[in-house]
């Protein structure tokens, strides 16, 4: 059995390597397109059956804009830096949905809902611009898929640890380290780099678009204001802390405006 074990793992291990476009760097990722996709697009439609989807209004025609001006700046990058065809699985959908969550979220394969409660934090087409940049960055360097990855090698970690170890107490104790030592020490900081990851990812395709990136930090002083300083510690967190990526947006910005320029673009929204 521990064998059986250890080629699963060398399997995942070297069946793993696909390259972040953006980045140039190998990724955790063993899930395609081909089988994440249709997950992802199948629990998108019942996600708006079974919730209120804003349609017609101001709002809702700004979140589509701001999403093919987003998606359509992200095939232009792509295209210019080698990866033409990257995004002919991609079948992007941008919706806004009636909820007070301040959230905004991207399914693998270009699937995005915004809730109304974060429209006012964004404070115009701009912030949206950010907050969508950011979502689409997620889809764009495969995150979800890199997410299971890590869940099941996690998993398989644990599977590992249990038929090696055949004292109960002994089992026990390190089911119990391994869980929280998992966590903080891999799976949490793996979701914090996907976080930043997509900040910058994002910065630049917003600014590439047309949205002027150097709002982007205002916008999260904006969150932080709303959030009240009520947030874990960041080594416990998913996500960076607000300070964290304020003082990093802040010093992107001008790496931002800089691409958008090889672009052409050199005024912002």
């Amino acid at each position: 059995m521990k064998r059986i074990v250890l080629i699963i793992a060398l399997f995942f291990g070297v069946s793993a390597c696909k390259v972040n476009p953006f980045t140039g760097q190998k990724t955790l990722n063993f899930y395609p397109n081909s089988q994440i996709f249709p997950m992802a697009f199948a629990q998108y439609d019942q996600f708006l059956g079974e919730n209120n989807v804003v349609k017609g209004t101001t709002e809702a025609h700004m979140i589509t804009r701001v999403g093919q001006r987003i998606s359509s700046a992200a095939e232009r990058w792509l295209s210019a830096n080698g990866h033409p065809g990257y995004l002919n699985d991609y079948k992007w959908e941008y919706n806004l949905v009636k909820d007070e969550t301040v959230n905004a979220w991207c399914m693998p394969g270009g699937k995005i809902v915004f809730y109304t409660g974060i429209l006012p934090i964004c404070n115009g087409e701009t912030g949206v611009a950010v907050v969508m940049g950011h979502e689409v960055a997620h889809a764009l360097a495969d995150h979800g898929a890199q997410r299971m990855s890590a869940g099941t090698l996690q998993q398989l970690g644990a599977v590992a640890g249990n038929i090696a170890i055949q004292d109960p107490q002994k089992r026990n104790m390190f089911n119990q380290a391994y869980g929280i030592g998992s966590q903080l020490g891999a799976m949490l900081p793996f979701s914090r780099s996907h976080e930043t990851e997509a900040d910058r990812i994002g910065l630049q395709i917003m600014a590439i678009a047309g949205y002027n990136p150097y709002e982007a930090a205002e916008l999260w002083k904006r969150m932080k204001a709303q959030s009240g300083g009520q947030a874990p510690p960041e080594f416990m967190s998913t996500h960076p802390s607000n300070d964290t990526r304020i003082n990093n947006l802040t010093v992107w910005a001008p790496e931002a405006a800089a691409e958008a320029a090889k672009f052409g673009v050199t005024s912002f929204k």
